[in-house]
């Protein structure tokens, strides 16, 4: 049975949308959904946020893709 009191929080990385548990921190829910959290850049409100925040029941957080490159 779910846990309400808990709730859950959605990840959003371009079209790819992911609920994880409420509680768990930012870098915890990034691998929690199979990504590498120094891959993406989380943001919230437009605002980055640090890996160690935890998560509240409701939260949407977008994770920006780290692109790297250089001189061919």
């Amino acid at each position: 049975m779910k846990d309400k009191a808990r709730g859950t929080a959605t990840l959003i990385l371009r079209d790819q949308t992911f609920t994880v548990p409420a509680g768990i921190t930012v870098r915890e829910a990034i691998r929690h959904v199979g990504l590498v959290p120094e891959s993406v850049l989380p943001t919230r409100d437009g605002e980055l946020i640090p890996e160690d925040e935890r998560l509240q029941d409701g939260d949407v957080i977008r994770l920006v893709a780290v692109i790297s490159g250089g001189w061919a």
